[in-house]
């Protein structure tokens, strides 16, 4: 005989309201927001990924840089622009290079393809970010920011530290 369970809408109810203040449980879902959203701007702009619009961007607005730099620009992981640069290198957007100062470092620069790749897709880009500002002001986002670079230098201290002063501090 199998028993009859029942769902409980009010322990449902109380259990969202938690997660919403789960920090990291909402960043995994405003992540792929937010990738979802910039690949429709992007398709509206070109056909983009949002690694070449970023990679695009970066280069117009900074000029030449190694992998490195860009990596560290975009805080993405710099296997991932050197999976992403050589089919940006073969649709003609940019030209890689060994740095004539540093041999281990490729330097990444945009062409006149990349420009008008670029050109194409960032007023559309553009527009997203101006949405953003009609949902928060400027100094929102400042202090948002703010926040992001707080969580970021709290995701980067080690477990054990983490696991040691949380220890400390029950035995004290």
């Amino acid at each position: 005989m199998t028993e009859h369970l029942k769902v409980d809408a009010e322990q449902i109810r109380a259990r969202m309201e938690r997660e919403g203040f789960n920090i990291f449980a909402r960043l995994p879902a405003v992540y792929a927001a937010s990738r979802t959203q910039s690949r429709n701007f992007l398709d509206i702009a070109g056909g983009l990924s949002v690694v070449e619009w970023r990679t695009l961007w970066d280069l117009a607005e900074a000029g030449p840089l190694t992998i490195r730099d860009l990596a560290a620009i975009q805080r993405a992981d710099h296997s991932l622009l050197s999976r992403a640069l050589p089919d940006m290198r073969k649709k003609g957007y940019v030209t890689m290079h060994k740095d004539t100062r540093d041999g281990r470092q490729t330097v990444v620069a945009l062409t006149e393809s990349g420009r008008a790749a670029y050109d194409r897709a960032a007023p559309v880009m553009a527009q997203r970010r101006a949405a953003l500002r009609d949902v928060f002001s400027q100094e929102e986002i400042r202090a948002f920011a703010g926040f992001l670079d707080r969580l970021e230098e709290f995701l980067r201290i080690p477990t054990t530290e983490l696991l040691a002063s949380r220890k400390t501090q029950e035995d004290a």
